[in-house]
């Protein structure tokens, strides 16, 4: 039988204590990690690659742990607060006004409120009026009301915007008969029979016992009411009627300041009066009255001419001009160039057309005037409002 071979090779070697070479493994013949090559197979020592350390696991909550749900109050902090004062309607569709009248006023009546196709252009410029003149004011304001001319629609006017301003207005207003020619103010507002059965209070009661007016209520005895406008009456004595100075007109003003944002001065004719000097001293702004004819438009810008060249150029520019449709003037008067001559020398030309509720001189009242008429009291007073600043 034959040997293995690896037996016979045994037998073959040396000892190794004899100093023989001892047969070696293909393993043992590589030079491990030196780079060089090897001898008996040609190749370049494997490298074993070095590993980047494994990251460590995060650490595992226990097994009981629970994740905590933020509070209520939390949740509530932690969200942005809505800006109700910039945006009302965050949380509500905002709604078109109602329309009021016509036909889409008929619409939304008949749909009960279904249908609503908002207010008309008319319905938006009166809103646009009585925002205008309802706007909140800081202070204390005064428009004085004058003409050249008497009978020309001045004390009327007086009347029909500050009963105006009383409708659209939060607080009342007051107005001033400061007419030194006994001036018929609060007979217009309330009516001559009214008038005569009241108590007797003018404007120099109220001087002779202003030192003792506090308040709004002591100061109320003096005065006379056309539902929410309240009135000083004017002297109606012929000796005394002259007799207001631009002293004591100021003293009555600065009163009136005390309770009342808005204050109607009805001053008479004439710029050259005691009283005129403090009146429109204290003015805020003008209107002058006039009327649809040559000599009113004449005398109107005269009046215009007279304040800008005596120290009162402002009040001139800012000036509101009405012209007043009182006689109803023939077609033979050209309304157009009147206007056109007036227009250009003042902030706002307004005209009030001929009305029997203004022209017949008697109690002036919102609900018996056109609605022309009406409409023309807001212009007029929207524009008063306009030049408080």
């Amino acid at each position: 039988m034959h040997e293995p071979a690896d037996n016979k090779a045994l037998a073959l070697a040396p000892d190794a204590d004899e100093g023989q070479p001892q047969p070696r493994r293909r393993r043992d013949l590589r030079r491990a990690g030196d780079g060089t090559v090897d001898a008996r197979t040609g190749t370049m020592p494997a490298v074993t690659p070095e590993r980047s350390p494994i990251p460590e696991a995060p650490a595992q909550p226990p097994r009981n742990f629970r994740r905590q749900r933020p509070t209520t109050a939390e949740t509530i902090a932690n969200q942005p607060m809505p800006d109700f004062t910039s945006s009302p309607g965050l949380f509500v569709r905002e709604q078109k006004p109602r329309p009021v009248g016509g036909v889409r006023g008929a619409l939304y009546a008949l749909t009960g409120g279904a249908l609503n196709m908002g207010p008309g252009a008319k319905q938006r410029e009166e809103d646009e009026l009585a925002r205008r003149i309802s706007r909140q004011l800081q202070g204390s304001f005064n428009t004085a009301v004058l003409s050249l001319k008497g009978g020309i629609g001045k004390t009327s006017t007086t009347v029909g915007v500050g009963l105006t301003l009383a409708e659209f207005r939060g607080d009342p207003p007051c107005a001033i008969d400061a007419n030194p020619d006994s001036g018929d103010l609060v007979e217009r507002a309330l009516g001559e029979g009214i008038y005569q059965q009241a108590t007797p209070r003018t404007i120099t009661d109220l001087l002779e016992n202003i030192e003792s007016i506090d308040s709004l209520t002591s100061l109320s005895r003096y005065m006379h009411h056309a539902g929410r406008l309240h009135l000083i009456a004017g002297e109606q004595d012929p000796e005394v009627s002259d007799s207001l100075t631009a002293t004591e007109y100021l003293r009555i003003r600065k009163l009136i300041s005390n309770y009342y944002a808005v204050a109607l001065t009805d001053c008479g004719t004439g710029v050259t009066h005691n009283a005129m000097s403090g009146i429109l001293q204290s003015a805020d702004n003008l209107i002058i009255a006039a009327g649809y004819a040559v000599s009113g438009a004449k005398r109107a810008r005269s009046t215009l001419q007279w304040l800008a060249s005596h120290g009162y150029e402002e009040l001139a520019r800012n000036a509101i001009v009405v012209i007043t449709d009182k006689d109803e003037v023939s077609s033979r008067v050209d309304k157009d160039a009147i206007e056109e001559y007036l227009a250009g020398i003042c902030r706002e030309l307004i005209a009030v057309p001929h009305d029997r509720g203004v022209a017949d001189g008697d109690l002036v009242t919102l609900d018996v005037l056109k609605p022309a008429t009406r409409r023309a009291y807001k212009e007029i007073a929207a524009a008063i409002v306009d030049g408080y600043r």
